[in-house]
C-alpha cells in the first residue's frame, strides 16, 4: 500500500511534475509530503548498491529521499525532498539511477555487496600486485561512479543577494524553545533575530495535535514583538569567530532573488535547533517504507498525509507514542513493538485509547519486502532479550515500518562554537558541552513541550543578562530528559542464524558489518571509521546514522557506549548551501572589475582576443584568418625573433622609491647590490622573503641619484606593494617613498632584430647602441609625446621598453605598430610573449612559485656578498643549500611530435611510482627550436641530469613521456642577440646571423616555415 491524502483538509491546491509526470500538491506541502500523497513510494536509489529508497524523514536528516529540483540553469541536484517547500510549477527529478528509476542497471553492485564492502576500491586496485597504473585506469571510473546527482553545465540564471545584518541576539530554529527565547530576551529589551529553517515557524508543535493552542498565543506575541525580527526558510548553516553567523535564506518563487546570504553579527547566539530521531539498524531497514516515527507523524498531522494504511511503530523511548496514537486517530492500523519490557502508563494509555495496539517486549528484526518499489510489505519481528537480541517470532503485515532508537540533539552549532559535545549515559544521546552558544530545549536535551519553553525562557533571561540588557534574576531551567519511562540503549538489533544487511548510513549502504570490519582493519578513531566506511559524509553529516555508528563501533571496541569515542569535529555547513548564494550578485562578467590597458581599444580594433591575466584583460594574441591560439602565437612568436614585434606590457607592476635613502632601501629588499647602479642604467634583481625562497623578479632603473623606478611581475604586483610597505616598516627607518605608479604608467615592448629601426622610426631622438646601450635608460619623445625608453628584452632579443602617460597610449600604439609593420612586422600577444620567454629560459610566477631559492633558479650570483638583505640569514639554511635539491632545467621530447603539459611530474627511467625528481613548470610550442618544449625542477639540475632521459608522467592526461634534459635557455645561450651583437647571434639554423639583421633568406630558423 502507498500513501494517500487524508481528509477533511482542503487548502490550495499546487501542480508540480515529477519525473515528468503531471502530479497535484497542496499548500503548506513539502516535496516528500506531496509525493506520499499521490502514492509515490519509490524516489530514488542509493549511492552504492543502488537499492530502491524511500522517504524516511520529515526534515534535514532525510537520508533517501535526495531529488533534483529545477530545469536548465535553475537545476540542483540533492536536495532533500522532505525539506524542498512545494511551489506551483515544481519540477523534480529523481537521481542516481540509469536508465531509468524502476529499472536500474546499477542494482548489479547490489548482488556483488559482498565484494564491495568499506574501503574495497583500496584494496582490489590499489596495492603490489595492481600497481599505480591499474589503481589509475579504476580511479577514473570510480570518480566518474561517484557522487549522487548531476549538476548543471548551464549559467545560473538566478540572483543572489548578500547582506550584513547585526543584532544584540540570534536565535536559531522557532520551535517551542526558540519562540520562548527569542520573546524572553527581546522583552528585557534585545534586539532579536529569529531565524527558522522552516517555512513556517513552530517546529515540533505543527507536527503536535494539541500543539495549535501552544503555538497560536507565542507565535502571535513574537509577530507583534517590535525586537524581534523573524526570517523563515532561513538556515543558520555555520558559526564563525567574533560572533559571526551564516544565514542563508530561501526566497519564494517569482521574486527577483533567489536566495539571500546574511552575515549576522550578534552579541550572543540561541541554539534551538531541536533534535534528530535515530533510526534502529535491522536486517533490511532501508526499505521504502521504513521511515521514523516521527516523520511519520509529521505527515500525518501537519500534512495530512497517511504514509500508509497498516503501520508497524518500534520504539526504544517514549516518544514514538504520540506519533502512533495521532496515526491511529487518522483511522489507520497502528501496532507499536516496544523493545522494553515496561511500556510508559501514560503514554500507552492514550496509544490504546487512540487505537493502538501496544505490544511491549518486541523487536524489530528484518523489513520484508516486495513489488516494483522494492518498499515494505511486513515485519518479521521477535521477542526482544536484552542487549539488542531478539528470537524470530512473527510476521506482522505493514507497508509503514516506523521507528525510533533515541534522540540526538543538533549540536551542530554550538560544536561550530568549539563547544565539545558530552555524553549522557541517562538520555543515551550527547549534549551540548559549555561554551558561548546558548543551547536551549531539544538542543539541550529536554523532551517535552511544557519543559521545552521553559528552558527557551531560562536562556533568553541568560542571553539578556550576558548582553547586559537587564539585570533581573536567571530564571529556573529546564532539566534534560522528561519521559516517564527510560530509554532502552539498543542500538543495533542482533537475531540468531540471520546474515541480514543492517544499514547504520542510508545515504551511502553503510552497514553495521563495514564498521566492524572498520574496526578489524584498525581505523577505529571515529574520524577514521568516517573516512574508511564514508559513514556521515555528503550532505548527510552524521545526522540519522551518526551516533548509531558510533555505538557499534564502541560495542565492537568492547566499550560501555558512544561516550568512550567521542565524535567527529562538526564543521560549517551544517546542511548545504548552495554556491550562487556564496557568489551573490558578483557573477558572470561582473566577478571583478574590468581593467583593461590604456591600449585595449587599439588592440580590440586590431583584432585581438584577449585574456584575464594577473586581474588585468590584456591581448592574448592577434589572429589571422582562420588561426587559433597555437597558430596564431607561434607565428607571432616567429615575427618577433625574424624581424620586430610590438607588445603591451602595461601591466607591470610600477613603484617609484624616491628619497635621499632610497638606494639603501632597495639593497636591504634587492639580493643583488642597487646603490652601484648608475644613472641611467637599470638593472635586472631579485626580491626574496624572509625566509630566503625568491618571491618576484624584476627591474630597478636608476633616475637620479635619489630616484628609482622598479618594476614587477603582473601576478605580484598588489602583493610587491604589500611586501615593500611591510619590510619598510620593519627594516627602516629610511628616508624613501614608496609610490605605486602601475597605472599611471602604460607600455609597449618593441622586441626583434628590427627593434631599434621601428623605435627610430617613430622618434627624432638618437637610438643608436651608443646612445641608448643595452639597459640603458632614456627620457625621449616618441610619436610625439613625452617617454621613458629602457633597453630591456624579455624576449631574448633586441627589445626597447617605451613607458608614456596613459593620454598618450593611443599616439604611441599607432605609431609604434605602423612602424613595426613598416620593418616587416607587427603586433604579437601574451602567449607569444610566453613562448619567447620559454625559448630564453627567462622565468615568471610559474618557476618563482614560492619553492624556488637563487639557487634553484640558477640565479645564484644574483646574491650579493657585499651586503645584507631581506632573506639572506635564510637561504643559507642546509636544506635550501642542497645540491640535490630540484633545480631549474630545460626539456626537450626524446621523439618527434610528443606533447606534454605542466604540472607533468619528472621520474627517472623505470621508476614511474612515487613522487619523483622533479616537475615541469611552464612548456611552449616553439617556433625556433621546432617541438614543444619545456622549463621545469629535477633533483640536482643540469649539472647532475644534463643529457639525461627523464619520463614526464602526466596522470590527469594518462600520458608518459620521455624529455631529455638540457640548459633552460633554448636559444642564444650568450645573450648576444638582445644585446644587439651580430658576431655572437649566430644559432643554429641560423648560420650566418642574418635572423638579427632581418635578411628574408635566412630568415627561417628550424620549424619556422611550419609557423
Amino acid at each position: 500500500m502507498t500513501g494517500f491524502r487524508l481528509r477533511g483538509r482542503a487548502e490550495t491546491p499546487l501542480s508540480f511534475r515529477w519525473n515528468g509526470t503531471a502530479m497535484t500538491g497542496q499548500a503548506g506541502d513539502t516535496l516528500s509530503a506531496a509525493l506520499m500523497a499521490n502514492g509515490v513510494r519509490l524516489v530514488g536509489r542509493s549511492f552504492k548498491y543502488h537499492r530502491p529508497r524511500g522517504i524516511m524523514a520529515a526534515g534535514e536528516e532525510e537520508a533517501g529521499a535526495l531529488a533534483t529540483v529545477g530545469e536548465g540553469g535553475r537545476r540542483t541536484p540533492n536536495l532533500k525532498a522532505s525539506v524542498v517547500e512545494l511551489e506551483a510549477g515544481l519540477v523534480a527529478a529523481s537521481q542516481n539511477h540509469w536508465p531509468s528509476l524502476g529499472f536500474d542497471l546499477g542494482q548489479a553492485n547490489d548482488l556483488m555487496g559482498r565484494f564491495l564492502t568499506a574501503g574495497f576500491y583500496y584494496k582490489t586496485f590499489m596495492g603490489p600486485v595492481a600497481g599505480t597504473r591499474v589503481w589509475m585506469g579504476f580511479e577514473h571510473l570510480i570518480r566518474r561512479a561517484a557522487g549522487l546527482g548531476a549538476v548543471t553545465t548551464a549559467p545560473d540564471p538566478d540572483l543572489y543577494e548578500q547582506v550584513h545584518d547585526h543584532c544584540d541576539l540570534l536565535v536559531a530554529g522557532a520551535g517551542p524553545a526558540g519562540l520562548s527565547a527569542a520573546l524572553e530576551a527581546a522583552e528585557q529589551g534585545a534586539d532579536v533575530i529569529l531565524a527558522e529553517q522552516d517555512f513556517a515557524i513552530g517546529g515540533a508543535l505543527l507536527s503536535d495535535p494539541d500543539g495549535a493552542a501552544t503555538l497560536a498565543p507565542l507565535a502571535n506575541a513574537v509577530a507583534a514583538h517590535d525586537g524581534i525580527r523573524v526570517l523563515t526558510r532561513a538556515q543558520v548553516f555555520g558559526l564563525y569567530d567574533h560572533g559571526v553567523a551564516g544565514v542563508v535564506e530561501r526566497l519564494p518563487a517569482g521574486g527577483p532573488v533567489r536566495e539571500r546570504l546574511r552575515l549576522v553579527r550578534s552579541g550572543g547566539i540561541i541554539a534551538a535547533t531541536g533534535a534528530i530521531e535515530r533510526p534502529l539498524v535491522f536486517g533490511d531497514n532501508d526499505r521504502p517504507g521504513v521511515m521514523g516515527a516521527a516523520a511519520a507523524g509529521t505527515y500525518a498531522v501537519r500534512h495530512g498525509v497517511a504514509p500508509g494504511r497498516r503501520i508497524v511503530v518500534a520504539t526504544t523511548n517514549d516518544s514514538a507514542y504520540a506519533p502512533a496514537a495521532a496515526l491511529a486517530t487518522a483511522g489507520l492500523d497502528v501496532t507499536l513493538l516496544d523493545l522494553r519490557e515496561r511500556a510508559p502508563e501514560a503514554a500507552c494509555a492514550v496509544a490504546t485509547e487512540a487505537g493502538v495496539t501496544v505490544r511491549p517486549g518486541m523487536a524489530p528484526i528484518r523489513a520484508l519486502s516486495g513489488g516494483f518499489s522494492g518498499g515494505v510489505t511486513g515485519l518479521l519481528c521477535g521477542r526482544h532479550r536484552g542487549a539488542g537480541r531478539a528470537l524470530p517470532e512473527e510476521k506482522l503485515a505493514a507497508d509503514i515500518v516506523a521507528v525510533s532508537g533515541g534522540w540526538s540533539p543538533a549540536l551542530h552549532l554550538t560544536s561550530h562554537a568549539r563547544a565539545r559535545p558530552v555524553w549522557s549515559d541517562d538520555l543515551l544521546c550527547f549534549l551540548p558541552g559549555e561554551g558561548e552558544v546558548i543551547a536551549c530545549g531539544s538542543a539541550a536535551g529536554v523532551w517535552e513541550t511544557e519543559a521545552c519553553l521553559a528552558s527557551g525562557r531560562a536562556a533568553g533571561r541568560r542571553a539578556a543578562i550576558a548582553l547586559r540588557v537587564t539585570r533581573r534574576r536567571p530564571l529556573k531551567d529546564a532539566e534534560p530528559g522528561g519521559w516517564e519511562t527510560p530509554p532502552l540503549p539498543v542500538w543495533e538489533i542482533h537475531a540468531r542464524g540471520r546474515s541480514d544487511r543492517k544499514f547504520v548510513d542510508l545515504m551511502h549502504d553503510v552497514t553495521a558489518a563495514d564498521i566492524r570490519q572498520a574496526k578489524a582493519e584498525g581505523f577505529e578513531a571515529p574520524e577514521h571509521m568516517k573516512r574508511y566506511t564514508t559513514l556521515g559524509m555528503a550532505t548527510d553529516q552524521g545526522k540519522a546514522g551518526g551516533v548509531s555508528g558510533l555505538a557499534i563501533m564502541a560495542e565492537a571496541l568492547g566499550e560501555a557506549g558512544p561516550g568512550a569515542l567521542g565524535t567527529t569535529t562538526f564543521r560549517p555547513p551544517y546542511a548545504p548551501v548552495s554556491m550562487g548564494v556564496f557568489a551573490g550578485e558578483i557573477t558572470g562578467e561582473t566577478w571583478a572589475p574590468a581593467r583593461p590597458t590604456p591600449f585595449h581599444a587599439r588592440a580590440e580594433a586590431a583584432g585581438a582576443v584577449f585574456v584575464d591575466a594577473g586581474h588585468w584583460r590584456r591581448p592574448w594574441y592577434f589572429p589571422a584568418a582562420a588561426e587559433d591560439l597555437r597558430a596564431a602565437s607561434m607565428r607571432e612568436a616567429a615575427l618577433v625573433r625574424a624581424s620586430v614585434g610590438v607588445c603591451d606590457i602595461s601591466t607591470l607592476g610600477k613603484f617609484m622609491v624616491q628619497g635621499p635613502d632610497a638606494a639603501a632601501f632597495l639593497d636591504a629588499m634587492f639580493s643583488n647590490l642597487v646603490s652601484t647602479l648608475p644613472v641611467g642604467k637599470a638593472r635586472y634583481g631579485f626580491l626574496l622573503r624572509e625566509d630566503g625562497i625568491v618571491f618576484d623578479d624584476g627591474t630597478i632603473w636608476r633616475l637620479s641619484e635619489t630616484a628609482f623606478l622598479v618594476t614587477t611581475t603582473t601576478g605580484h604586483a598588489e602583493a610587491a606593494e604589500a611586501h615593500f610597505a611591510r619590510w619598510k616598516a620593519r627594516l627602516g627607518p629610511f628616508r624613501a617613498a614608496v609610490t605605486p605608479v602601475t597605472e599611471a604608467w602604460c607600455a609597449l615592448a618593441v622586441a626583434g632584430p628590427r627593434a631599434r629601426a621601428a623605435l627610430g622610426r617613430a622618434t627624432e631622438d638618437d637610438v643608436s647602441d651608443a646612445a641608448l646601450p643595452f639597459l640603458g635608460v632614456r627620457e625621449m619623445v616618441v610619436a610625439g609625446v613625452p617617454a621613458r625608453v629602457a633597453r630591456i628584452s624579455f624576449s631574448g632579443e633586441l627589445a626597447f621598453e617605451v613607458h608614456v602617460r596613459p593620454d598618450d597610449a593611443p599616439a604611441l600604439w599607432d605609431a609604434l605598430a605602423a612602424a613595426a609593420r613598416a620593418e616587416g612586422g607587427g603586433l604579437y600577444g601574451l602567449e607569444a610573449l610566453d613562448i619567447l620567454r620559454v625559448e630564453k629560459g627567462f622565468l615568471t610566477g610559474r618557476e618563482i612559485d614560492g619553492r624556488a631559492t637563487l639557487a634553484d633558479l640558477g640565479m645564484a650570483g644574483m646574491a650579493s656578498k657585499k651586503k645584507p638583505f631581506l632573506g639572506r640569514a635564510l637561504m643559507g639554511r642546509e636544506a635550501l643549500a642542497d645540491p640535490a635539491r630540484p633545480r631549474l632545467v630545460g626539456l626537450v621530447p626524446a621523439e618527434a611530435g610528443a606533447q606534454v603539459r605542466a604540472g607533468a611530474l619528472l621520474h627517472r627511467l623505470g621508476e614511474e611510482t612515487g613522487r619523483g625528481v622533479g616537475w615541469i613548470a611552464s612548456v611552449a610550442d616553439s617556433p625556433a627550436i621546432g617541438a614543444r618544449i619545456a622549463l621545469g625542477f629535477a633533483e640536482g639540475g643540469v649539472e647532475a641530469l644534463e643529457g639525461r632521459t627523464l619520463m614526464a608522467h602526466d596522470p590527469t592526461a594518462g600520458t608518459v613521456t620521455k624529455m631529455k634534459v638540457r640548459a633552460a635557455c633554448f636559444v642564444d645561450p650568450k645573450g648576444s642577440r638582445m644585446k644587439g651583437d651580430p658576431k655572437g647571434s649566430r644559432m643554429k639554423g641560423d648560420p650566418e646571423g642574418a635572423r638579427m639583421e632581418g635578411e628574408p633568406k635566412g630568415s627561417r630558423g628550424k620549424g619556422e616555415g611550419a609557423a
